[in-house]
């Protein structure tokens, strides 16, 4: 049985916790900022967890994790 490949694309957006749970980051950061508060800003750099409904489709694109 061959190995199954991993998408390079989730690999580099996905990051796994200690636990086990999946990690992204937060979208609406990469234009349009002036109308945007300090606060939004500051809020969109931070990591979140994965929602569940997402889980099962991010861990077929990225097995190996």
């Amino acid at each position: 049985m061959p190995k199954m490949k991993t998408s390079r694309a989730a690999a580099k957006r996905f990051k796994v916790t200690g636990t086990g749970k999946l990690v992204r980051n937060k979208a609406y950061k990469s234009h349009i900022l002036t109308k945007k508060s300090q606060k939004r800003k500051r809020n969109l750099r931070k990591q979140t967890v994965a929602d569940p409904t997402n889980v099962k489709n991010m861990k077929k694109i990225r097995p190996y994790i």
